[in-house]
């Protein structure tokens, strides 16, 4: 099974939208709140690149927040993804 981890903050919308597919699909995931941790928040930066949360990878791949991880349940790639080696 695919490896999901998730950066997040307490009172974000797009956050608990993310985690609610997530838990949707029955797909176990990490939550990583960086609300009270400077260094986890900095880690996030690294890894993805971007500033806001979410920010979700699959097996270490960067791939977004919730608008990437709903357009791609959308198109059914999520699945293709979650399965892929």
């Amino acid at each position: 099974m695919a490896e999901i981890e998730m950066y997040t903050k307490g009172f974000c919308g797009y956050c608990f939208a993310a985690k609610r597919l997530l838990k949707k699909k029955s797909l176990p995931f990490t939550e990583v709140p960086i609300d009270r941790d400077p260094g986890l928040r900095e880690e996030m930066i690294q890894r993805s690149g971007r500033f806001t949360v979410p920010q979700i990878f699959i097996n270490g791949q960067p791939i977004g927040g919730y608008t990437e991880i709903s357009s791609l349940e959308q198109s059914g790639q999520l699945d293709i993804l979650l399965t892929a080696e």
